[in-house]
């Protein structure tokens, strides 16, 4: 790692104990920082995340902030999912303490080269594919960020030789400071996060910073075919190099090949990565079939153009189950193409009114209180031949601690459903 010594014997508190929190508090202490981890949460999950921290010298204070977790602290780091309006970094701006992400503290650690990916959707799956590209090529490569593994659970495993894959949120970009990666990719920008930044310029200003700090010796892979993106060219220091799906390839795969040309890396050997693709768990992932019905899981798609792009790819009729925690969406945007595929909609989760009054007009609508509920209704709903899609347009906060488990519980009570009707 490089700059082993820049947080030793420093005092930092690391607000939010997520996957994310205790991987970096882990990383600090070993690096000899005194460090302090609080969370204004305290469940079970919770609780399982605290299992994972490595020492006992880090003390950790789990239900609320108080102003003695961070006052004469040198430094601290936030987590991804914690808002800036958290009284602990109200203090911290109080008491003039420096407030940084926690891909900040891994990229002052990293001594391998960074490609990091941003967008409004696709960034897993393009972030995942160019590992992929880069694995195939004979490269060593680390895949992390905001696609479930943290930066700083990996850094002391990279060398000077080594690639890093890392899918970055506007949340993690909020707070960086030096992070500069060698190539940064902007896949999309559209409508999302509203329910954290306050408006859609807010937002664009969060994802810009992933360039902020590149000059001439770096690249920025922008999509030529996003008016929005076109003109972030004229702000960047960094060459500028664009994307846009054709010739057979999607805009994902379009993305990758321009990073893959940037590191030389051959057409054919990219091309036979995205042959063997089989894509990503929780996106648009088969999941088995009751009575000739289909079930798909796509709760990774927590925005209306993720659920499009699903329903885009379904040639079925669709029952579709949706909603979570509104993040700002426009589900409108989704409407001329959902009154062609969708069958039917169950609501579930916090926004099931917001969307109700999207679709009300439009689309037959009903609701659920649990997943398994939702599944049971959804199937009684199709016909044999028909397909019943998970792509919620929404976060999965208001039910579930991430996509990941909103997914694992549909496949639960889908595989239930089977055990059920055999």
């Amino acid at each position: 790692m490089r700059n082993i010594d820049y947080f030793k014997d420093k005092e930092i508190a690391v607000v939010g104990l997520a996957r994310s929190g205790v991987a970096c508090a882990n990383l600090l202490s070993a690096l000899g920082a005194g460090v302090s981890l609080t969370d204004i949460a305290d469940n079970p999950g919770i609780r399982l995340a605290l299992s994972g921290l490595k020492s006992k010298n880090i003390k950790v204070e789990l239900g609320k902030h108080s102003p003695e977790f961070i006052r004469g602290r040198e430094l601290i780091v936030v987590s991804p999912g914690v808002d800036n309006s958290s009284p602990a970094l109200t203090w911290a701006a109080k008491f003039n303490i420096p407030v940084i992400s926690e891909i900040e503290v891994a990229w002052l650690l990293c001594p391998a080269t960074v490609i990091a990916t941003t967008g409004s959707s696709g960034k897993t799956t393009v972030a995942t594919l160019i590992a992929e590209v880069l694995e195939a090529s004979g490269r060593k490569v680390f895949t992390c960020g905001n696609i479930g593994i943290p930066f700083c659970a990996q850094v002391d495993k990279m060398g000077p030789d080594d690639f890093v894959s890392l899918e970055v949120s506007s949340f993690q970009l909020e707070r960086i400071s030096k992070f500069k990666p060698k190539i940064a990719v902007m896949l999309n920008f559209s409508r999302n996060h509203l329910d954290r930044h306050k408006d859609m310029r807010e937002y664009l200003e969060a994802k810009k910073r992933i360039f902020l700090n590149q000059d001439g010796n770096d690249t920025l892979v922008l999509n030529g075919q996003d008016q929005v993106l076109r003109e972030l060219a004229k702000e960047a220091k960094s060459r500028v190099v664009y994307f846009s799906g054709s010739d057979g390839l999607n805009p994902n795969q379009a993305a990758v090949l321009a990073v893959g040309s940037i590191l030389g890396i051959d057409r054919d050997t990219c091309l036979e990565v995205f042959s063997g693709f089989k894509g990503l768990e929780h996106r648009l992932e088969y999941v088995t079939q009751v009575n000739n019905v289909k079930f798909i899981n796509d709760s990774k798609a927590t925005t209306a153009e993720s659920t499009a792009w699903a329903l885009s790819n379904i040639s079925s009729p669709v029952v579709l189950i949706a909603g979570g925690r509104d993040k700002g969406v426009d589900y409108r945007g989704i409407l001329d193409l959902a009154r062609k595929k969708v069958k039917e909609v169950v609501l579930i989760g916090e926004a099931k009114e917001k969307i109700r009054d999207s679709f009300k007009c439009y689309l037959l609508l009903d609701e659920a209180q649990t997943m398994p509920e939702a599944v049971n209704k959804a199937f009684q709903k199709a016909a044999p031949g028909e397909c019943v899609l998970l792509s919620p347009m929404c976060s999965s906060f208001d039910m579930f601690k991430d996509y990941e488990e909103r997914g694992r519980a549909f496949k639960d009570a889908v595989y239930n459903l089977a055990r059920d009707k055999a």
